[in-house]
């Protein structure tokens, strides 16, 4: 009789010396034939790599690039996996980095672990230039603890349009801590103008790869063949509502000159050129190691050209402001289309008189504008003031501010840029303040400078470029904007509040005679520095007294009028009047922005404007 115990036992020996084959074959196949497992034995650690996105791309309306990616290269360090025994003299050498350079990078506040960490990698050296690190690269595997990360810095293919494309900046210690963990140290944030506006649609997502590493710091591949790595994803295009032809031309006319241009398309609101100047090549606020002294001569430099001034400064309108008055009187049925004041070349009230320039009578609205009569406009602002009574100044003049708040006057218009000042639209509050009753108060005559711009009266060329945008448009406008929309994207929500229709509520009546007075100051006023042949341009000049030196030359101006295509601001600071310099600015940039050229006959007042010099450069 068989044992079947012992029939059993045979069977367990022999799966035994089976399993012991096996492993013996496998045992020998990893280790002469296949090394990968060899190789990772040797691995201390995984790797976690950020990857940068590609920053967005700028265009401009016409699909000109105005901002491009450069690729730079950062030197990264974790600290914990450097080598005690790495050879600094070479390290240093390769890079051009003094020692003591070397020790004041690694060396780190690592208390404060918002920023530094011994466990998490930081910049040791940014920037790196091309040519240094193909030559590093070499010899990188013999620095444990130290990778390169590729990252883009901003570049720009024209040298204009800096203060409205704005620049990148790295985080500091306030974006990273209200960032809810978007940025960590060494990542860029958008920090002026479009950059800063748009940095969530610009910015892209990071994504992040794992790699195995050895005892050394040697990369020895992905980390489970990538299944985990994340891919980054490159920030949204946008298409800008500027024209950088004309942008560039505008600021060539504002060459050796202070002030700000401003130029709208009325019939959507869009931007097409925002100058301020003086203004710089954006090149020199790129990232890059030279980047400091650029920007430390720019801050320093006593013309200001960092200040936008544009959407920034706050001036006086003077005359321009002119067209708006004669709205709200004709919309407050205190005057008529065919009003008529006796102007004897001045206006007095008791024993007070203020100046007017000599000119025809102004026999109606149309008339006063060509002119720009002082008299005419101080007679229609006390009438809008004293319409509820002589006594009773703070009803008038606030229903006037209302009418000035439709208009955009006095508060920001929201355009998609930052540092938009207000610009003052002074109430009865702020002259009850100014002036306590207890003390004899005011009455309309006390603040009479506003009927023609000036006193407290403050707005920034931004605003004086819309209201000629609401005249152009006869009664409403749209917000003014720098971005059409994302490329190859719907229109997203965020735009939504640019589609908005604002009206201002006058009468559209009232705006023809007002039109065909801006069209006379151009013909055969104040404006004809302005004229143009075939152009039909409506404009309003003014001539802001400064009593730190000469008169501030201002010019506001539609056209075609009967079909506007383009509305914008002109300011010209110590200029003197505003048929000098800013009205025929204004008519080469509609020249330019009309018919893509300046035609010959307006070459002479070309180059007056561009050989004109208002900047007293004497020391």
């Amino acid at each position: 009789m068989n044992d079947p115990f012992k029939d059993r036992k045979l069977i367990i020996r022999l799966l035994f010396l089976g399993l012991a084959l096996m492993l013996a074959l496998r045992a020998f196949y990893l280790q002469v034939w296949e090394d990968t497992y060899a190789k990772k034995a040797e691995a201390t650690a995984v790797s976690k790599l950020t990857l940068y996105p590609s920053r967005g791309l700028i265009f401009d309306r016409k699909g000109e690039l105005l901002i491009n990616n450069t690729p730079v290269y950062d030197l990264m360090v974790t600290y914990n996996q450097m080598s005690p025994d790495m050879d600094t003299t070479e390290f240093c050498r390769l890079l051009g980095i003094s020692k003591e350079s070397f020790q004041e990078r690694l060396h780190k506040d690592f208390k404060n672990d918002i920023r530094f960490s011994k466990i998490k990698p930081f910049v040791f050296l940014s920037k790196i230039p091309a040519e240094t690190y193909a030559t590093f690269q070499e010899s990188l595997y013999e620095f444990p603890g130290f990778f390169v990360q590729v990252r883009n810095i901003r570049s720009y293919p024209y040298k204009n349009a800096g203060h409205v494309l704005g620049f990148i900046k790295e985080v500091d210690d306030k974006d990273i801590t209200t960032s809810g963990g978007q940025y960590v140290l060494g990542d860029y944030v958008g920090a002026s103008g479009l950059e800063k506006t748009y940095e969530k649609e610009l910015r892209g997502q990071k994504g992040v790869s794992y790699i195995l590493k050895d005892n050394l710091g040697r990369d020895l591949g992905e980390f489970e063949d990538g299944k985990k790595d994340v891919p980054a994803m490159s920030g949204k295009d946008l298409t800008a509502s500027i024209d950088i032809e004309l942008q560039a031309y505008a600021e060539k006319l504002m060459q050796h000159k202070i002030g700000a241009i401003v130029a709208i398309e009325p019939k959507s609101g869009e931007v097409l050129t925002l100058v301020s100047s003086p203004n710089y090549d954006p090149n020199k606020m790129s990232i890059s190691r030279n980047r400091g002294p650029a920007y430390l001569a720019l801050a320093n430099d006593s013309l200001k050209p960092l200040f936008n001034r544009a959407v920034m400064a706050e001036y006086s309108p003077g005359s321009t402001f002119k067209p708006v008055v004669a709205l709200l009187g004709l919309e407050e049925g205190v005057i008529q289309p065919n009003q008529s004041f006796f102007c004897p070349g001045y206006y007095s009230y008791n024993t007070y008189q203020w100046g007017c320039h000599s000119h025809p009578q102004a026999t109606n609205v149309t008339k006063a504008i060509q002119y720009s009569c002082n008299t005419y406009f101080f007679h229609t602002f006390r009438a809008i003031v004293d319409k509820y009574g002589f006594f009773k100044p703070q009803q008038g003049l606030d229903t006037l501010v209302s009418y000035l708040y439709d208009f955009g006057l006095g508060k920001p218009l929201g355009i998609d840029f930052p540092g938009e000042k207000n610009g003052n639209v002074p109430t009865s509050n702020f002259y009850n303040k100014l002036y306590p009753p207890k003390k004899g108060g005011w009455k309309s005559p006390t603040i009479l400078s506003l009927g023609i711009g000036q006193g407290e009266m403050q707005l920034t060329s931004l605003q004086m470029a819309n209201f000629a945008a609401i005249i152009a448009n006869r009664g409403f406008f749209f917000a003014p904007h720098l971005v059409k929309g994302i490329r190859g994207e719907e229109t997203p929500l965020i735009f939504s509040k640019f589609k908005k229709r604002k009206v201002v509520g006058i009468d559209s009546l009232y705006f023809e005679p007002v039109i065909k007075g801006m069209k006379k100051v151009v013909s055969a006023g104040t404006g004809w520095a302005a004229y143009i042949p075939n152009a039909d341009i409506a404009g309003k000049t003014g001539t802001v007294q400064n009593p730190h030196g000469k008169d501030h030359s201002t010019f506001i101006a539609f056209a075609p009028a009967n079909n506007p295509q383009i509305a914008l601001a002109v300011y010209v600071e110590n200029a003197g009047g505003g048929g000098r310099f800013a009205a025929p600015i204004a008519s080469l940039i509609i020249e330019k922005y009309l018919y893509g050229k300046v035609r010959a006959a307006l070459k002479y007042r070309e180059n007056q404007m561009l050989n004109a010099n208002l900047i007293d450069t004497t020391p």
